[in-house]
């Protein structure tokens, strides 16, 4: 099975990391097609994942854009539909790992005539995506697509409600290898006095800074929250949300809060600083298509804390492997954060049932034996 995959961007998300684990499987016999260079591309290099830059410049059409300016992208993307087709002919599926890609893939497989198979990382709602974006990613992927491979019955949800065909979609859940988050204790001590937070409670919150992220939620929390009580934020902004991130400041700063909030930026050793935590917080205000930090958070050992919305609601399940708190509620979230505070051995065996079932829910072996399964019926029928 030769696999063409395509993903619109150089930078890295949660969508890109999935990828790399279904590719990997694959390694031998796919390439990954990305439409601009960045960190993602060095990452699939450092995997030894075959990887190639398809276009000259990025795509200009963001998640809000309308109709007009999709339009006006047609001109650009022409050359890059082209090294898709000449590309996509030497393979036996385009596996297309976000909405441009989708849009450019389904353009390619018509034209070269390979079956098409789109991952939805994302749930279609307008909260996240202009109505226009919507309606060409349902009615690309309706046309298309053989298969919508859905990160969650979340998103599956979201895709059927917008229009999106149920005899097409499918949940794959992300793919997760437990033994990159084991093994970091010995570090843990070392990490906490390199922040010089080693006499605090530390709550991680793992993601890009963006405010439906609700990073300015637990912020607010931390408000009802023991003095001890200390919040790292580990992420950075993108796509424009460098404003958001003034906000965090001015919200720290106006709380006084300033000894009792890190913003550490983008780091690379996120299961140590997972490690290090004492919980694990997420904190998203709009429904999260997946939430791929809580699953990190519970192989870490780490207890979780999720907002009751979107895929988060289908990982945790409340007061056994994690608690749920309902979306912007800073106060029930800082019950919770005090509940694992004054409770660290239930928060612990909390923590320790998560771990166990995580493990086995998103086990490689499994997850990948689905994706080829699918991906065998759609070569067979093409």
């Amino acid at each position: 099975m030769k696999i063409l995959f395509l993903d619109q961007t150089g930078m890295l998300g949660g969508a890109e990391f999935a990828l790399i684990d279904v590719a990997y499987a694959y390694i031998e016999n796919c390439l990954v097609g990305l439409f601009e260079d960045g960190p993602f591309k060095t990452l699939l290099e450092q995997k030894q994942i075959p990887v190639q830059i398809l276009n000259d410049q990025p795509i200009a059409v963001s998640r809000d854009s309308n109709f007009i300016q999709s339009l006006g992208s047609l001109g650009q993307i022409i050359p890059l539909i082209n090294r898709v087709v000449q590309k996509a002919r030497d393979f036996d599926v385009i596996f297309a790992n976000t909405q441009k890609a989708l849009v450019i893939g389904a353009i390619a497989s018509w034209l070269s005539r390979r079956p098409l198979v789109y991952y939805l990382h994302d749930i279609l709602s307008t909260e996240h995506f202009s109505p226009t974006n919507i309606r060409i990613a349902i009615a690309t992927a309706n046309r298309f697509a053989s298969l919508v491979m859905a990160d969650s019955q979340a998103t599956k949800k979201a895709f059927l409600e917008a229009g999106g065909r149920p005899e097409i979609a499918e949940v794959v859940y992300y793919i997760f290898k437990p033994e990159l988050y084991s093994g970091h204790d010995s570090q843990r001590d070392i990490l906490r006095q390199e922040l010089g937070l080693s006499d605090r409670f530390l709550v991680g919150h793992f993601s890009r800074l963006s405010s439906w992220k609700g990073q300015h939620v637990l912020i607010e929390a931390l408000k009802y929250c023991s003095d001890d009580v200390t919040a790292v934020l580990i992420g950075d902004a993108l796509f424009g949300e460098r404003e958001y991130v003034k906000q965090l400041h001015e919200q720290v700063n106006s709380l006084g809060l300033e000894e009792r909030v890190k913003l550490l930026g983008f780091r690379s050793d996120v299961p140590q600083l997972m490690t290090a935590c004492d919980l694990v917080a997420h904190t998203s205000i709009a429904p999260e298509p997946f939430g791929r930090v809580i699953v990190e958070g519970m192989l870490c050992n780490r207890p979780v804390v999720a907002a009751n919305a979107g895929g988060a609601a289908e990982i945790v399940e409340h007061s056994k492997t994690g608690w749920l708190h309902s979306p912007g509620d800073a106060h029930q979230l800082a019950e919770i954060i005090m509940n694992c505070h004054d409770r660290p051995d239930h928060a612990a065996a909390i923590a320790s049932t998560a771990k166990t079932e995580a493990s086995q829910r998103f086990n490689p072996s499994a997850i990948n034996q689905q994706i080829y399964q699918l991906l065998s019926q759609v070569i067979a029928i093409s």
